[in-house]
């Protein structure tokens, strides 16, 4: 089944050339079923790429999907021509009223900030508080994460000596767990941040289970089933050339940054990185997606309800 997205979204163009099955409006309404309704807060700055990213994942499962850009409230893009974000994106307060099967909360580059002096904080914890009683599953994906963990456990975040950069081996850590269903023992996941969360600070009585873990990189994947959420540290989003983008644009602007670690064939940045984590990104994307095709009411106004 394909992924329902505006027509004119510049994703769908990328989307249709890689064989993403991608619904327009109009297709979708002949279909006598309810698609899954998800939404997509998408707080990082390049947004276009980031929506192609998540479509391309959520795209490739077998059910339809109606996918919804949310954007923080007055929250002004500078990345993104305002045209992009007037065409495709809503508010939140514009949809809070309504209900989500899921929703994808992305990362954000206000990492090494205090969580509570980031503009947008107070609008954030409003939002995960409106997750536990509008959306029936949370998907959370690097400083999102780390925000929400942060909001609903207490869990601090700790700034590194050196950038987490590169693609690092993880471990399979609940091989019984639905959102890790057919995953190898270790795989692969592009890794980039300045700061991390521990284990050690997951409180006893939280019911959270890690799921994913590195020993070079850390925590990866926390389940949360009280709040209804996945909690992704790293980003198994990403494109090949994401980390590279992130590699050159340092080293263009003069900044010290070492080259992203296990990503260039040998090393060297002058040679075209091969992508080994792009099988386990739809796998995972996937499960979650099975998950809540699972266990989501039929009757949307039953979501949230507990």
């Amino acid at each position: 089944m394909p992924i329902k997205i505006p027509d004119d979204l510049p994703a769908r163009a990328t989307l249709d050339a890689e064989g993403v099955m991608v619904m327009g409006e109009a297709d979708a309404i002949r279909q006598d079923i309810r698609p899954l309704r998800i939404g997509l807060l998408n707080l990082m700055p390049n947004k276009i790429r980031t929506e192609t990213q998540i479509a391309r994942l959520l795209g490739a499962t077998p059910l339809q999907l109606e996918l919804t850009l949310i954007k923080i409230t007055n929250h002004v893009a500078r990345n993104t021509p305002s045209e992009h974000m007037l065409s495709f994106y809503r508010d939140w307060e514009d949809v809070k009223a309504e209900r989500f099967d899921g929703l994808v909360v992305t990362g954000a580059p206000v990492e090494t900030l205090p969580f509570e002096v980031v503009t947008y904080w107070d609008e954030l914890r409003r939002i995960f508080d409106w997750t536990q009683t509008n959306v029936h599953s949370s998907f959370n994906i690097c400083w999102g994460a780390q925000a929400a963990t942060h909001h609903f456990h207490g869990m601090p975040k700790y700034e590194l000596e050196h950038k987490a950069f590169g693609v690092f081996q993880h471990r399979n850590l609940a091989p019984a767990s639905p959102y890790l269903r057919g995953f190898s023992d270790d795989f692969a996941i592009p890794v980039s941040r300045w700061t991390e969360m521990r284990r050690g600070d997951i409180p006893a009585d939280s019911g959270i289970q890690v799921l994913m873990e590195s020993d070079e990189a850390g925590l990866c994947l926390l389940d949360d089933p009280v709040n209804r959420s996945l909690h992704m540290f790293n980003h198994i989003e990403y494109d090949s050339n994401s980390l590279a983008e992130e590699y050159f644009r340092d080293v263009e602007a003069g900044k010290t940054i070492a080259v992203p670690a296990n990503y260039f064939p040998g090393d060297d940045p002058t040679k075209a990185p091969l992508n080994h984590w792009r099988s386990h990104a739809h796998l995972l994307f996937g499960n979650w997606i099975n998950q809540l095709y699972q266990t989501t009411p039929f009757d949307m106004a039953d979501i949230g309800r507990r």
